[in-house]
């Protein structure tokens, strides 16, 4: 998939998910957040599309495709769609002109999650609905973190840098939906 497609598939997914609760809700707030973060995020991408930046292109539409697709799949949002759309390998090559950027980009990405997974617990109890939440969306997150690492081996830095972008995004999520406590640094996280 090319970088302006995935950023399209986002966008229409943006225009068809529906909250799943009432507006004065707690959980509609919450609703609220993942459709203004996923929002934000696909705006930001388009810009950097329309600029020519496609590493930031990418990160930006991977980012907020992981937002909404966590908030999808923890029924904040009610989307037509119920599977995951992770980043994966791009059939765009990006112009040699970005690769220093793009391989900053990824590996300053990389280091960020590494810490930000290691920075969190799942906040609900055990016991609760939410704890099996909570266990989802870190499985998610560290699942894109390995995959991200493999492409990284394989010198795929385009598609290192989506996977780092959209499982971040799971844990950012988590944090903002009350799955996850920070422990330290909370400037690695949108709170």
């Amino acid at each position: 998939m090319k970088i302006a497609e995935y950023g399209g598939v986002l966008s229409r997914l943006l225009k068809e998910a529906r909250h799943a609760f009432p507006e004065r809700s707690v959980f509609a707030r919450a609703a609220n957040d993942v459709l203004a973060m996923a929002g934000a995020y696909q705006s930001d991408g388009r810009t950097f599309h329309e600029e020519g930046d496609l590493v930031n292109a990418l990160a930006g539409f991977a980012y907020g495709m992981g937002w909404l697709d966590a908030g999808c799949s923890i029924g904040l949002l009610s989307c037509r769609e119920t599977t995951c759309h992770p980043a994966g390998t791009m059939d765009e090559k990006l112009p040699d002109s970005q690769n220093d950027r793009l391989c900053e980009k990824t590996l300053r990405y990389r280091g960020m999650f590494a810490e930000a997974l290691s920075v969190i617990e799942r906040s609900p109890d055990r016991d609760s609905h939410l704890y099996t939440g909570s266990m989802r969306f870190f499985a998610v997150a560290q699942s894109c973190y390995e995959k991200g690492v493999r492409y990284l081996e394989e010198r795929d830095d385009a598609a290192a840098l989506a996977c780092f972008s959209y499982g971040y995004a799971w844990l950012d999520a988590g944090v903002r939906i009350g799955l996850f406590r920070i422990l330290a640094k909370r400037d690695l996280f949108t709170v």
